[in-house]
């Protein structure tokens, strides 16, 4: 089963707490806002993939703001604010942005945030979420906390 950690708004901070949870992904996708490149290396020292978009709040042209990507025969759509609308022909769309976990479906198509690693809002705890693929075209969305 392949495993892939999603994070969002690290805001300059990667917990020693989150590294060990994402030691145990075989990749990491992170939805924006991380404010400096360097905190990433304790990220990239793990060897594992990892795909990052661009926030409101890191230098701009950093990273691609969107991401369109393709696992397991599934389609994510990555950006880092909300999206106004669903885009067609994705399974998901994954944003960050708004420092809360979101489990939503528009138009047919999930909305997924995986909260914020650095100031979380609404009553929400610091978190991320695993995305799972345990058979080819199916996958699962699970929020953890820190």
């Amino acid at each position: 089963m392949r495993n892939i950690a999603v994070i969002s708004d690290t805001h300059g901070t990667v917990p020693d707490r989150l590294l060990t949870h994402l030691s145990e992904a075989d990749e990491i996708w992170h939805l924006g806002d991380v404010t400096r490149p360097d905190i990433l290396i304790p990220i990239q020292n793990l060897g594992r993939p990892l795909i990052v978009v661009n926030g409101n709040c890191d230098p701009r042209g950093t990273w691609p703001e969107t991401r369109q990507l393709e696992r397991e025969g599934c389609t994510f759509h990555l950006q880092h604010r909300p999206p106004p609308i669903a885009i067609p022909s994705n399974d998901a769309i994954l944003f960050g942005h708004l420092h809360r976990p979101i489990d939503e479906t528009m138009d047919g198509i999930r909305i997924l945030n995986p909260g914020a690693i650095t100031g979380p809002r609404h009553g929400s705890a610091s978190s991320f979420a695993w995305l799972r693929f345990p058979e080819p075209g199916k996958w699962t969305w699970k929020v953890t906390a820190l």
